[in-house]
């Protein structure tokens, strides 16, 4: 199955028990037992029928708005709801240990894969000592913490002192780090950062749509009423290994160049032209498959929904969950 990446304005139709996108000049043809699901960052047209077309094989459509954000899904009716799942999901997160005792295996899980990549890049950086020592400093708190503030708190250390190493690891003129700006992206880098975690998110909530899970309810961020958390969790583990490893391929492969962005009402962002190779690298990252040590020859799109199926049993009371760490 694919995940189809639409770059292309035009009208998507239901045509027997295939997807069409009709652009006018031309009519593309995707069967539907092929597609995992849609990300559609151009103009497109669609109807009920299609919707309900989507739905029935229980496939998810992520919007993003004309500078590459993400606007929102179509998240099918739920197939697979549990609602006994759904109360264990409530009954944890209600319980201030146990919800926070889950956030710190997350956390944790984002900490350890976040030295995974440093250490890996360290061989070729010595200036990188000091940026691991000041992680493993920050995530000594982790188990210390007794507040999902706090935990943020530490969570957010880290985060700022991994940035840090891009400088030594990318080492490309017009790419240094100076600081996250997200909303508007100021640089390249964050640019690229704030496109690929909006990606791993949307990725996470297709993911989860096929688990008996209800992405509504997370742990480490905030259950309210707008918008999904449990995908904004678990992509803390496999933002490192997935999405910053496609950032630094682009750009020390020089894929992605400086000239490949530009300035707008919304910051500075990608053309169309990078965006459509950033989602072919990070498409192949997910798909790249290693050896795990309990199941073999896997993807990373794999060890997701498996990362997924530990929660469940978690949440269960079946299997204490630890979080998925990089071995490669």
């Amino acid at each position: 199955m694919k995940t189809i990446y639409i770059f292309t304005n035009g009208t998507l139709i239901r045509k027997d028990n295939t997807l069409v996108l009709d652009t006018g000049e031309e009519k593309k043809h995707l069967p539907i037992e092929n597609i995992r699901d849609l990300f559609v960052f151009s103009e497109v047209t669609l109807n009920k029928r299609l919707l309900e077309f989507l739905t029935k094989y229980g496939i998810a459509i992520h919007f993003f708005n004309h500078y590459g954000y993400y606007t929102g899904t179509y998240y099918p009716r739920e197939h697979l709801n549990s609602g006994h799942l759904i109360v264990k999901q409530v009954e944890c997160y209600i319980d201030p240990a146990r919800r926070i005792n889950l956030a710190k295996g997350f956390v944790t899980g984002a900490a350890r894969n976040i030295l995974h990549v440093i250490g890996y890049c360290r061989k070729s950086h010595d200036e990188l000592q000091t940026i691991i020592e000041n992680v493993k400093g920050f995530a000594e708190g982790i188990p210390k913490t007794k507040t999902i503030e706090g935990l943020m708190g530490i969570e957010g250390n880290i985060r700022d002192a991994y940035y840090s190493s891009f400088d030594p690891i990318l080492s490309r003129k017009g790419f240094s780090y100076s600081g996250r700006s997200r909303r508007p992206p100021k640089t390249p880098l964050n640019s690229l950062i704030s496109f690929g975690n909006m990606l791993m998110y949307s990725t996470l909530l297709t993911e989860i749509y096929k688990t008996h899970l209800d992405p509504r309810i997370g742990y480490l961020h905030a259950t309210n009423f707008r918008r999904f958390t449990l995908n904004l969790d678990v992509s803390e583990i496999f933002k490192p290994i997935i999405v910053d490893r496609t950032i630094f391929s682009v750009i020390q492969n020089k894929e992605i160049v400086p000239e490949d962005f530009e300035e707008s009402a919304q910051g500075l962002l990608m053309t169309e032209k990078a965006k459509r190779l950033f989602v072919q690298r990070y498409d192949e990252h997910l798909d790249a498959t290693f050896h795990h040590r309990r199941v073999g020859k896997v993807s990373y799109r794999k060890v997701i929904r498996m990362e997924l199926y530990k929660i469940e049993k978690h949440l269960i009371g079946d299997t204490e969950y630890e979080p998925f760490i990089s071995q490669w």
